[in-house]
């Protein structure tokens, strides 16, 4: 059931503390944790704690835990200090976007020129 912990979710793991991550920020809501494979010197992961399959379904279900995941990126950028030069807030929704893991999640990426990252 959507809201609900998915036993063969990576993300749903991480959340209940069965996988080890690089958590370097937790609310209620959200946790966000160091990209294992980063695409910029800051790559951190904000997720919610509520399994949702991707950023759309999150919003239609929750949309107080989809605002939390934008507030606590934008939280993440100011804490790794890219807030001040730019950072960017991606949500990649299905496997033609990459999404490789299908638990809502954004990237907060930040820490180089990012105009020429797709």
């Amino acid at each position: 059931m959507a809201g609900e912990p998915q036993p063969d979710c990576l993300f749903c793991k991480i959340v209940a503390g069965e996988i080890p991550a690089t958590i370097v920020r937790e609310t209620e809501t959200t946790v966000a944790f160091r990209d294992i494979s980063p695409q910029a010197p800051t790559h951190v992961l904000v997720i919610p704690r509520v399994h949702h399959p991707d950023a759309a379904s999150l919003a239609a279900a929750d949309p107080g835990a989809a605002a939390d995941v934008l507030r606590e990126a934008g939280e993440v950028a100011a804490q790794e200090k890219v807030d001040g030069t730019g950072y960017r807030i991606v949500f990649n929704t299905g496997p033609g976007a990459g999404q490789t893991v299908f638990h809502a999640h954004a990237h907060v990426l930040g820490g180089r020129d990012l105009q020429r990252l797709v």
